[in-house]
């Protein structure tokens, strides 16, 4: 938002200017520190299960940057009167075992009064400044690679609904509940150019930020994109499609090139995620050795679902193939 005040201290190296995961303050030459805040109202019905899934979103956002997290603070506010103890309880447990998963220590937090339950953290961590993945670095003739499957907003809304599997309910908590670790790896050895993790603006939104901030456009593959199950397309069928979805949909208008794509996978394209996946930008040199990391971590997907291209020179910044 152009609105906002920013920060003129010379030691910052990456804000919200370029729609990045998280920010970044530089403490000398090699090292840097990465911050990030987030927190969502429950989206799965078990305590437990909701901790680590927004635990994990939370962490994502310092490993999309290419960082490793150092510290966390819990952040919670439920109303008092209609939460008990022992359910905040499970779900500050949740966070705390996905942060020990990934050598994060939580040192505290804050507990606020709130109408309805929130949690997540502000997370601190460390990255090496030659190693940063930023939405700034991407270049024309990049792979587009993807470490998550689509439709986890679908998927939440038919359960709140009350229609999802119970197949389906197991495998999004898991997905959801999965931590990008990878990307950190990723950085260190120098295998991707740029990265943005894909959360509450879908694939489309994040993807039309990384285009702006590197001043490129992109090609993506509908038919490559992978979904969590096919029963997402019944969903999308069925009109479990939640309004941040519809809203990505509609900014659509003037960033994606459509053509004959179908409403479904438009849809699906532009589903908000929660805890979703990298989407890295791949030296075509370099594309095999990250695919192979990618499968012998056993991340969710390593789909190849399109390209960067050299700017357009008209509005549409992503275009679709077919």
């Amino acid at each position: 938002m152009p609105q906002l005040p920013l920060s003129q201290d010379r030691n910052v190296i990456v804000n919200s200017t370029t729609f990045d995961d998280a920010g970044v303050y530089r403490l000398d030459r090699q090292r840097a520190l990465v911050q990030t805040v987030d927190f969502f109202t429950p989206i799965v019905d078990d305590p437990f299960s909701y901790g680590q899934i927004a635990a994990a979103n939370s962490l994502s956002d310092i490993f999309a940057m290419g960082g490793r997290p150092l510290t966390a603070l819990n952040i919670v506010g439920f109303p008092a009167d209609l939460v008990r103890p022992r359910v905040i309880a499970a779900i500050l447990r949740g966070g705390l075992v996905k942060a020990a998963e990934v050598g994060c220590a939580i040192i505290g937090g804050h507990t606020i009064r709130n109408p309805e339950p929130i949690y997540g953290l502000a997370v601190t961590g460390i990255i090496d400044v030659r190693r940063l993945t930023t939405n700034t670095n991407a270049r024309p003739g990049d792979l587009l690679v993807l470490t998550k499957p689509l439709g986890t907003g679908i998927a939440t809304t038919a359960i709140k609904s009350g229609v999802a599997s119970r197949i389906l309910q197991k495998k999004i908590v898991a997905v959801m509940s999965e931590v990008n670790t990878i990307g950190a790896e990723l950085a260190e050895l120098r295998l991707v150019r740029a990265a943005t993790d894909v959360s509450g603006y879908g694939l489309m939104g994040h993807l039309a930020s990384l285009c702006r901030a590197s001043g490129v456009s992109a090609e993506i593959d509908p038919g490559a994109v992978p979904m969590i199950t096919e029963e997402i397309d019944d969903l999308i069928d069925q009109g479990c499609i939640p309004g941040g979805s519809r809203e990505n949909f509609a900014a659509t208008t003037v960033t994606v090139a459509w053509g004959s794509t179908d409403d479904s996978r438009r849809i699906l394209l532009t589903d908000a995620q929660t805890s979703g996946g990298l989407l890295l930008c791949v030296p075509k040199a370099k594309l095999d050795k990250v695919l192979g990391l990618l499968r012998q971590r056993r991340t969710a997907c390593a789909a190849v679902i399109g390209r960067i291209l050299d700017q357009r020179s008209r509005t549409p910044l992503i275009c679709i193939k077919g």
